[in-house]
């Protein structure tokens, strides 16, 4: 999954997963931004997989963009 990273106008970042819809994130770095939306993408895939749900294709989990 491709990771979308932004600076926003007051310094911090955001990080976004355009796969998953919902899973974004903010940090005060973009590292930090990063290691938070892949933890909530972990969490959101592990969701998916409880309920049953047909879960994203997980041979390269993530990508810096």
């Amino acid at each position: 999954m491709k990771i979308e990273v932004d600076q926003e106008d007051d310094g911090r970042w955001i990080a976004e997963i355009v796969e998953l819809p919902g899973v974004l994130a903010y940090g005060a770095t973009q590292a930090e931004a990063v290691a938070k939306v892949e933890a909530l993408a972990l969490r959101v895939i592990a969701e998916r997989l409880d309920n049953g749900e047909r879960a994203p294709e997980l041979t390269a989990l993530f990508q810096a963009a």
